[in-house]
């Protein structure tokens, strides 16, 4: 069974005779018929009743009928996802990043796209499993890491992690604090696999501080839910909710904050499609939260 016989048999099934059908493929009428009765054959079933040199499927072409279009269609859709492969063009592209990221970077960033981009589709990673989820099937990973150096990459932006507080705190109106006045507060924090959380004790542990009392939350909105009641600080790198205020800490000469980078895999088909939209979430953040250092 090839699918130019089931082309064949769509087209006498639609157009009713084989002399009208054999005009439709471009095919002689002789021919179109010998190519029937091999189909035919090869199945084992009798698709056509001949009768006054016109041929009507008989109830085992209608059963089969639905069948052969399904076939076509899903070897055309091929032909052109190959096609589309061939050309570097990405029809669709799926983005892997934190869940944070995903809220305050990604989110607004598709927020722009057009009818020509690509469809994209978003995973929610860990940040451990960021780069990783390119080997299951993602285009491109954003990070708070340096990837790895066999992936292409790109630095992405520069986020500051916030100490955010209610309007009746006095740290209120003030644009940056000292870290060591930050752990003296009741705080509260994320999980430590989080970037913001994963910033903040790397910061804390460098300038030999120690932690007062704190209090974890899974999710960033929460932790700051619970500040804007007055519970404690929310350090988070989120955009700010609830009405709190966001102060920057000042570690040393400069402020706790995370980077975010772009990965990809090289050698990716679509290769140049997905640097190119890499760099167009850099000119975005840049816009947003100001431009990155460069990558070393």
């Amino acid at each position: 069974m090839e699918l130019r016989t089931l082309r064949y048999l769509l087209a006498v099934a639609d157009a009713g005779t084989v002399s009208a059908a054999a005009r439709l493929v471009h095919v002689s009428q002789p021919s179109l018929s010998r190519q029937l009765r091999g189909l035919e054959q090869s199945l084992g079933i009798r698709l056509f009743d001949r009768r006054d040199g016109r041929l009507s499927l008989t109830s085992a072409g209608r059963d089969f009928l639905p069948i052969a279009r399904d076939v076509v269609a899903r070897a055309d859709l091929a032909a052109k996802a190959v096609a589309t492969i061939r050309s570097g063009v990405l029809s669709s592209i799926t983005i892997s990043c934190p869940g944070t990221t995903l809220t305050d970077v990604i989110a607004p960033f598709l927020a722009t796209w057009g009818t020509a981009d690509p469809m994209p589709g978003v995973w929610e990673e860990s940040p451990p499993a960021i780069y990783g989820s390119l080997q299951r099937g993602a285009d491109l990973a954003i990070g708070t890491e340096p990837p790895p150096s066999h992936l292409g990459r790109l630095p992405i932006a520069t986020l500051s992690v916030w100490a955010y507080v209610p309007a009746a705190h006095r740290w209120h109106g003030r644009a940056v604090v000292p870290l060591a006045d930050v752990v003296g507060e009741h705080l509260l924090l994320l999980p430590p696999e989080q970037h913001a959380r994963r910033a903040l004790d790397a910061a804390v542990a460098a300038a030999g501080l120690a932690y007062g009392t704190t209090t974890e939350f899974g999710t960033p909105e929460v932790a700051q839910a619970v500040a804007a009641a007055g519970r404690g600080v929310a350090v988070v790198s989120d955009d700010t909710r609830f009405g709190l205020w966001p102060v920057a800490i000042e570690a040393g000469r400069a402020v706790v904050s995370i980077r975010l980078f772009a990965a990809w895999s090289r050698g990716h088909h679509a290769e140049e499609a997905i640097r190119s939209i890499a760099r167009r979430l850099a000119d975005f953040c840049g816009r947003r939260y100001g431009r990155p250092r460069p990558l070393r």
